[in-house]
C-alpha cells in the first residue's frame, strides 16, 4: 500500500549524509540530491542519516534543510524527513495554534494512526513542546468540538480483530436513536468513537446499515453546513475508510481555486509509507484522472517533483 520506492540495497548511511551535506555545499543548494536521497529512503533510513548527519557535522539535519530551502519544497523536505512521532506531534501543534471548527487535522491524526503511533505521536508533543496534546486540545477548542476531540486525541483502542456483535446490534440501535434525536454531541455516540476499536466500530456501522437502512454518514448530513456534524462524519470516515476521507482532502486541495499546499503536503508526507496506493487508486475512482497527473497540473519545481517522488510516479 505504500508508495514510496526505496532502493533494494540502500547505499551506506555514511554515504548518504555526505551527499546530503554537498547538495548544501557551493554555490546554491542541489535540490535534486537531496530529493533523490531523502525522497527514497523509509522512516528508519531517514532516522539513521539524520543521526548520523548529527554525530558528523554537529547540526541537525533538520536546521540544516531548513537554513538551505525555501517555500513549499522546504516544508515537504521537513516535513518528510521527520520521523513519523514527531512529525504528528508538530502537525498537531499548528493545528491547535491554528484551530478553527473547520480544522479536521487533529482528528484525523487521532482516528487514522494505530493506538501505539498515536501513544508514540503524544509522547513526542511532550518532548517537543513540553506540555501535553491532550491539554492543548482542551484548551484550544470548546464546546462540542472539545467534546469530540480531547476523548479521541486521548484514545488507546484496541488494535485487534476481536467483534461483538450482539455490541454491535445494541450500539447501532443506541446510535440511531441518538442521531434521530439529533443528539450529536451526546456522550454515548461520542464514547463509542472514541474509544471502540476500528473493527469493532465497521461492525457496528455495518449493523447500522442493515437495520436502519441508510449508511451512519447519509443520516449525519441533516444540515450541510453544520461543522460539528461535518467534523463527525469525517470522524467515521477515518475509522472505517481513511482511503476515502484522504482522497477528498487530494481532491479540495488541488481542485479549489489555487491550491493548498498545506494539505497536500500533508497528505503526501504522512501516507506515503502507509495506504498512499489505497488513496491513488481511490482517487482515479473519483476524479477520472491519477493523482500524479493531478499534481502535475497544480504544483511546480521542485515541489511536484518531491511529490511526484512519494506518490510513486514512474516518470519522475
Amino acid at each position: 500500500m505504500s508508495t514510496l520506492t526505496v532502493p533494494q540495497q540502500a547505499p551506506p548511511v555514511s554515504e548518504d549524509v555526505e551527499l546530503l551535506r554537498k547538495a548544501f555545499s557551493g554555490w546554491g543548494t542541489n535540490e535534486g540530491l537531496i530529493i533523490s536521497i531523502l525522497g527514497h529512503r523509509n522512516a528508519a533510513q531517514r532516522k539513521l542519516i539524520r543521526q548520523a548527519y548529527a554525530e558528523a557535522y554537529g547540526e541537525d539535519l533538520i536546521k540544516a534543510l531548513d537554513k538551505e530551502l525555501s517555500n513549499d519544497f522546504e516544508r515537504g523536505v521537513l516535513i518528510w524527513t521527520l520521523d513519523p512521532a514527531e512529525r504528528d506531534a508538530a502537525l498537531a501543534n499548528e493545528a491547535t495554534k491554528r484551530w478553527t471548527s473547520s480544522n479536521q487535522v487533529l482528528m484525523e491524526i487521532a482516528c487514522t494512526r494505530s493506538s501505539n503511533e498515536l501513544l508514540l505521536a503524544r509522547q513526542a508533543y511532550h518532548a517537543r513542546f513540553k506540555k501535553s496534546l491532550e491539554e492543548d486540545v482542551a484548551h484550544q477548542t470548546s464546546g462540542d468540538f472539545r467534546k469530540l476531540l480531547f476523548p479521541l486525541v486521548s484514545s488507546y483502542r484496541y488494535d485487534g480483530d476481536e467483534v461483538n456483535m450482539t455490541l454491535a446490534k445494541s450500539e447501532a440501535k443506541m446510535l440511531h436513536e441518538k442521531i434521530s434525536n439529533k443528539a450529536y454531541s451526546d456522550e454515548e455516540l461520542i464514547r463509542i468513537l472514541a474509544t471502540r476499536s476500528k473493527t469493532q466500530i465497521n461492525a457496528t456501522l455495518n449493523q447500522y446499515k442493515n437495520e436502519f437502512g441508510n449508511d451512519i454518514n447519509k443520516d449525519l448530513k441533516a444540515d450541510p453546513n453544520d461543522e460539528f456534524l461535518a467534523l463527525l462524519r469525517a470522524t467515521v470516515k477515518c475509522l472505517t475508510r481513511p482511503e476515502r476521507y484522504f482522497e477528498k482532502v487530494l481532491r479540495l486541495a488541488i481542485n479549489n481555486r489555487g491550491t493548498d499546499e498545506g494539505a497536500l503536503t500533508r497528505v503526501v508526507t504522512t501516507r506515503a509509507e502507509i495506504d498512499m496506493k489505497l488513496i491513488k487508486d481511490e482517487y482515479q475512482r473519483r476524479n477520472s484522472i491519477p493523482l500524479d497527473r493531478a499534481i502535475v497540473k497544480d504544483t511546480h519545481g521542485d515541489y511536484e517533483k518531491l511529490l511526484l517522488e512519494l506518490v510513486g510516479h514512474e516518470d519522475a
